[in-house]
C-alpha cells in the first residue's frame, strides 16, 4: 500500500500538469462540430485554423453569421445578363438562394441541373430560385446556356457575400461551400440546409420546405 500511496502523490502532478498544457498547439485552434450544424464532411466539421497553411482567399469560418430565423444580409449582384440583381427584389414571396463553389464542376453541374428540373415545382410552390457563385458574367453565362437553366445565377466575385452570410468551407476552408437557403416572403431565413457532396439532396430538403410553409 505505501508504494502505491508513492505512485499517485508523484503522478497526479505530472497529470495535472499535461492536462493543463497542451502538447500539440494545433489542438488549442481546432473545433469540431457535429453533423447536426449547418455544415457537414463525412459527420465531422473542422474550423478553419490559422496553424493550417492555406490560400488566404479560401480561408472562411465555419460560424455563421445567418441563421434560421433572422435576415440574412442585403446584396445587389450581376446576373448572367450583366443586369444588377437585389435580394430585396425577391420579397413578397419565397426564395430560395444557393450557393455552389463553381460553374462547370461535376457537382455543381449535376446541382443545377436537378433545379432546372424541378423548377415547375419550385414555381408551383411560388419560389423563386437563384443560384450564386464567385465566377464572371461570361461563366454563368455560357453555364446556364450550354445546361438550359431557367433560373437566376449572380456573379459573387472575391466571393464578398458568401464571406458575409458566413458559408463555411469544406476540406480545411480549401473548397468553397455549398449550402442552400429557403427565405420566406418576408426575408427571413426558415431553412439552411449544406451538403457538399450529395448536391441533389438540396433540392429534395428545400422542396420539402416550401411546401409546408
Amino acid at each position: 500500500m505505501a508504494s502505491l500511496s508513492v505512485s499517485v502523490k508523484h503522478t497526479l502532478p505530472s497529470l495535472l500538469q499535461y492536462a493543463q498544457t497542451p502538447k500539440n498547439p494545433i489542438s488549442q485552434n481546432l473545433t469540431i462540430v457535429s453533423r447536426s450544424s449547418q455544415s457537414q464532411f463525412y459527420g465531422l466539421k473542422v474550423l478553419h485554423s490559422p496553424s493550417f497553411s492555406t490560400p488566404s482567399s479560401s480561408r472562411t469560418s465555419i460560424v455563421a453569421k445567418v441563421n434560421k430565423g433572422s435576415a440574412p444580409p442585403p446584396f445587389t449582384l450581376k446576373d448572367q445578363d450583366g443586369k444588377n440583381v437585389s435580394l430585396s427584389k425577391f420579397k413578397g414571396k419565397p426564395v430560395v438562394v444557393y450557393f455552389y463553389p463553381a460553374d462547370e464542376t461535376p457537382g455543381c453541374t449535376k446541382q443545377a441541373c436537378a433545379f432546372r428540373d424541378s423548377y415547375e415545382k419550385f414555381k408551383k410552390a411560388g419560389a423563386q430560385v437563384v443560384g450564386i457563385s464567385g465566377d464572371d458574367i461570361e461563366s454563368h453565362k455560357a453555364f446556364a446556356k450550354k445546361y438550359r437553366l431557367p433560373f437566376t445565377l449572380l456573379c459573387d466575385e472575391g466571393n464578398k457575400v458568401r464571406k458575409e452570410w458566413g458559408i463555411p468551407g469544406d476540406l480545411f476552408g480549401t473548397l468553397p461551400g455549398r449550402q442552400t437557403y429557403v427565405l420566406d416572403k418576408n426575408g427571413v431565413v426558415q431553412l439552411i440546409y449544406n451538403n457538399q457532396f450529395q448536391p441533389e439532396k438540396h433540392i429534395d430538403e428545400t422542396l420539402k420546405l416550401l411546401q409546408s410553409l
